[in-house]
C-alpha cells in the first residue's frame, strides 16, 4: 500500500508562487516511491504577481489556489479541507510564493506571520508524529512554527558564490532553531520532529543536482511515513 502524501503549493512560478521544477521533482519522486498524492493550496489572493519575463511586479490580482491548479493539472483542493488524519506525510516545495503567500517572510523575515491554514496543517502533522518535507525556502515555515527544530537551507556562508541567500540560515538560528549545513544533493532529517529538509534552488546548482536533492528528501519522508 503506497503512502498517502499531501503536497502543498503556493501558486505557480518561482517569483510569486511555487517553484515549478521543485514541485515537479517532488511529484516525480513521490510517484517513483509509490505514493498516492493529493495537492492543496490556500484559497487566498497572492501577495503580488510578477512578470517572469521582466522580473518585475504587475498590477494584476491572482488567487493562490487558482494559480496552483496549473501545476496540479486542475486536480487540487483548498488547503482548508486538508485533514492530517487522511495522510501519512505532507510536503512543501519552495519558491517565493512560500515566503509571500504561505507566510510573510519575504517582507518580515524572522518576524513573519504564517498563514493560519499552513500553520494548522504543520501543527496537525507534527502533533500526529507524521513526517513533514520542506525544500528551498519552505524550511523557514518549520523554523517559525516549531522553535528548536533542525532544518537546512544549504550553507550558512556564500560558498563559492553558490549560496547567495546564506543569511537565511542565520535568521533560522535567531528563531531558536538549529541550521545544519548540507550540499544541494543532500537532505537533513530532524528525527525528533520528523522534519526533512533540502536546499534545492537556495543553491546555484545544475538542475539535476537539485532534482537529486529533492529525491533524497522525498525518500526520507517516505521512510518516516
Amino acid at each position: 500500500m503506497g503512502k498517502r502524501v499531501a503536497l502543498v503549493l503556493a501558486g505557480c512560478g518561482v517569483f510569486d508562487g511555487s517553484e515549478i521544477h521543485e514541485a515537479s521533482a517532488a511529484l516525480v519522486h513521490l510517484s517513483r516511491g509509490g505514493a498516492e498524492v493529493k495537492i492543496f493550496a490556500p484559497n487566498i489572493e497572492q501577495r503580488d504577481v510578477v512578470n517572469h519575463l521582466k522580473g518585475s511586479p504587475t498590477e494584476e490580482k491572482r488567487n493562490v489556489l487558482v494559480e496552483s491548479a496549473r501545476l496540479a493539472r486542475g486536480n487540487i483542493q483548498d488547503l482548508a479541507e486538508l485533514k492530517a488524519s487522511e495522510f501519512d506525510a505532507v510536503v512543501f516545495p519552495g519558491g517565493f510564493g512560500v515566503a509571500k503567500n504561505l507566510c510573510s517572510w519575504a517582507v518580515d523575515g524572522k518576524n513573519c506571520t504564517v498563514n493560519e491554514h499552513v500553520k494548522s496543517t504543520l501543527q496537525a502533522f507534527h502533533g500526529a508524529k507524521k513526517p513533514i518535507g520542506l525544500c528551498c525556502i519552505s524550511p523557514v515555515l518549520a523554523a517559525k512554527v516549531f522553535p528548536g527544530c533542525e532544518v537546512t537551507v544549504g550553507q550558512d556562508k556564500n560558498v563559492d558564490g553558490r549560496f547567495p541567500d546564506a543569511e537565511t540560515a542565520s535568521a533560522i538560528v535567531e528563531l531558536g532553531c538549529k541550521h545544519i549545513c548540507k550540499n544541494v544533493n543532500e537532505s537533513h532529517v530532524d528525527k525528533a520532529n520528523k522534519i526533512v529538509t533540502t536546499c534545492a534552488f537556495m543553491c546555484k546548482a545544475p538542475l539535476h543536482e537539485i532534482f537529486d536533492g529533492i529525491g533524497t528528501m522525498i525518500q526520507e519522508v517516505l521512510k518516516l511515513a
